[in-house]
């Protein structure tokens, strides 16, 4: 947090020294922008809370699946990108009684979708966008030593991401015990052997996730990507309607221009080392999105990174500060009145799992 509230402030007073902020045109339409971008977020909450309850056989209700989505943000938000929430999520998913093994599984499918929204989208928007103009003349970013290009770096992580989903699908739908097997022969080499304990991990989990999620039909596939779709649009469109909130309305050609840089910008974010993209977001947001920002009215691009990031991160933070306590509470407390309940009614036994 202090780490993106710093980076925020130093660009706003560098960006006060050339901008009028006196120049912004607000108008009417600026309230009902403003409006659509916090709704989108909550479009994007609801439909998690839809895919949690379809992937849980509607398990959790309404109320326990606005905990488990606002904690598995919370916990996204105070992690590293490149570790995300995953692991906190399994074990919250553990403590709504699912069980280890299909919490795995729960875990592993929502990652799976998410990326196979972006592995979607990323060629189709293109294609409506069109490449040449999507593409973004960026600064060299190094990586492993060595220098990429911003497109460069990418293509990489596009890459990447499809190979990954490949061999997930492959392990899931196919062959989880062949996967496994794979992976551990890989990083029995010698310069991957530190890999090999999380491999196993790995594979146990593809194979406790292929069976949980054996036999599942057509319908149950088409709404768990459905779901994805919509969160991802939503989360997406935050940014567009923010951008019109301060210039005015964007044609739909440059709508679905911005959609491609944000998929572009994504990727970067998802390397970053600080948690939650803080600092990361708010530097590359500028050198994306410059163009459709900066006009009459002055650089507005600082502004509206920080409207951006005010609405669609910051909120988890503090959300996920309230709800964290509430749900300790209910997870420990109700299973220690439980565990005591049992005691009185039967004196002579041992409370057990009451620690």
């Amino acid at each position: 947090m202090i780490l993106g509230f710093a980076v925020i402030i130093y660009m706003i007073l560098n960006d006060l020294t050339r901008s009028d902020m006196a120049s912004i045109n607000w108008r009417w339409y600026s309230v009902l922008y403003f409006f659509l971008a916090f709704m989108m977020m909550v479009v994007r909450d609801v439909a998690y809370m839809y895919r949690i309850r379809l992937l849980t056989g509607n398990t959790l209700s309404w109320r326990k699946s606005f905990e488990v989505i606002m904690l598995w943000e919370f916990a996204s938000s105070v992690t590293p990108s490149v570790v995300g929430g995953s692991a906190i999520a399994i074990f919250i998913l553990t403590k709504e009684k699912l069980g280890i093994g299909r919490s795995t599984a729960i875990v592993v499918i929502t990652a799976m979708l998410d990326e196979l929204f972006y592995i979607v989208m990323v060629p189709l928007i293109f294609l409506i966008a069109g490449y040449s103009r999507a593409s973004v003349a960026g600064p060299e970013i190094i990586l492993a030593g060595s220098r990429f290009s911003t497109m460069g770096v990418f293509f990489i992580g596009y890459a990447v991401i499809l190979f990954l989903i490949l061999l997930i699908a492959y392990g899931i739908f196919i062959n989880p015990g062949g996967l496994k097997w794979l992976l551990v022969k890989i990083t029995s080499l010698k310069p991957l052997l530190k890999f090999r304990e999380g491999a196993t991990v790995t594979g146990d989990q593809v194979i406790v996730t292929s069976a949980e999620l054996r036999g599942k039909s057509v319908g149950f596939w088409a709404k768990a990507f459905g779901s994805t779709i919509f969160s991802w649009t939503a989360r997406f469109w935050v940014v567009n309607f923010l951008i019109m909130a301060f210039i005015g309305p964007v044609n739909l050609s440059d709508n679905m221009l911005i959609l491609a840089r944000q998929l572009m910008m994504w990727v970067i974010m998802l390397i970053s080392p600080t948690p939650g993209g803080s600092g990361i977001a708010e530097y590359f947001f500028p050198i994306f999105l410059r163009e459709f920002i900066a006009g009459t009215s002055g650089d507005l691009t600082t502004l509206v990174a920080l409207a951006w990031r005010t609405v669609s991160y910051y909120p988890y933070l503090i959300i996920g500060a309230i709800v964290l306590p509430l749900w300790l509470r209910r997870i420990y407390l109700g299973r220690k009145l439980i565990s005591f309940s049992k005691t009185k009614k039967n004196p002579s036994k041992k409370s057990e799992g009451s620690d």
